[in-house]
């Protein structure tokens, strides 16, 4: 259902512009060549102050020795990034429809009553359990494949389709996955940096991730949401709740790195969830006391 939000959200977007006028703030200027020069003499600047503390220089006053920086010590700022131009366009075309077009029709969205609102939302999370058993079942975890199934037939039927999240007093919590969880699973790296139209930051897994669930749920066809003319509707009220629950604005902050730094948290966040992935699979070995005097 997601993909259908492009071409959903497109007609949004010509029937907004048709209707009225368009107000677009003006956006900081992208000057990557700048960004870089001043990025790098900060690194510079950070450098002296590391060599100078690291040959006492920078020693505190207070009888303790200042620990030696370096380098070394901060995190790298780099991340894969080779479509940067691209998505660089991407990101501002995003920035502009999110502002002319998307808040607007999300913030008349939030004055409809929350009982409302929190059926939209209980009810298209319930859908999202079809392809989360589906990928439980692919992971070779039928454990939390039947944890996600009992969720969805008990909403489905005590939550009146979904309206209502039931299973939660069951304290059957929602635990969602997909396919880009499956492939990390499976080994696959997260790829070069992806920002999608309309969709935001991702990465090339997660965008490959979005297409197979999508797969699924078009191939499963829940209730016949997935095909015809309703499919496009559908997909516009899923993706007008999941902006109305996302509180990112972009260019919020004034900075004129914003796009390094939204880029560097998604990707490590995604490295971060990888390696607790994989440690979930792999436990560490259990500590062995060592004998004293060895």
């Amino acid at each position: 259902m997601k993909a259908a939000v492009f071409i959903g959200l497109a007609a949004l977007a010509l029937s907004a512009c048709a209707s009225q006028g368009m107000s677009i703030r003006s956006l900081p200027p992208e000057t990557p060549a700048a960004d870089n020069a001043a990025a790098i003499k900060n690194a510079v600047a950070l450098a002296a102050v590391a060599a100078a503390a690291s040959h006492g220089t920078g020693a505190q006053d207070n009888g303790h020795d200042a620990i030696p920086l370096t380098t070394a010590d901060a995190p790298s700022m780099y991340s894969y990034d080779p479509w940067e131009r691209m998505n660089r366009l991407v990101y501002r075309f995003n920035a502009r429809f999110d502002e002319s077009v998307f808040l607007p029709v999300t913030y008349g969205y939030g004055r409809l009553p929350a009982p409302i609102r929190s059926g939209v939302h209980n009810f298209f999370e319930n859908l999202d359990e079809v392809k989360t058993i589906v990928n439980y079942a692919v992971q070779l975890q039928p454990a939390a494949g039947a944890h996600s199934l009992g969720r969805f037939l008990i909403n489905t039927t005590l939550g009146i389709g979904g309206l209502f999240d039931v299973a939660a007093k069951f304290k059957l919590e929602s635990e969602p996955t997909g396919l880009s969880t499956t492939l990390s699973r499976w080994g696959m790296h997260p790829g070069p940096y992806l920002v999608i139209p309309i969709l935001g930051p991702s990465t090339l897994r997660d965008g490959v991730g979005l297409l197979g669930d999508f797969g699924v749920a078009y191939g499963i066809d829940v209730g016949r949401l997935y095909r015809g003319e309703k499919t496009w509707a559908f997909g516009v009220v899923d993706a007008v709740d999941q902006r109305a629950n996302t509180s990112f604005r972009y260019y919020a902050t004034g900075s004129p790195f914003e796009y390094e730094t939204v880029r560097f948290l998604y990707v490590h966040r995604e490295l971060i969830e990888d390696d607790a992935l994989h440690a979930k699979d792999h436990p560490k070995v259990r500590d062995v006391d060592v004998p004293a005097g060895r």
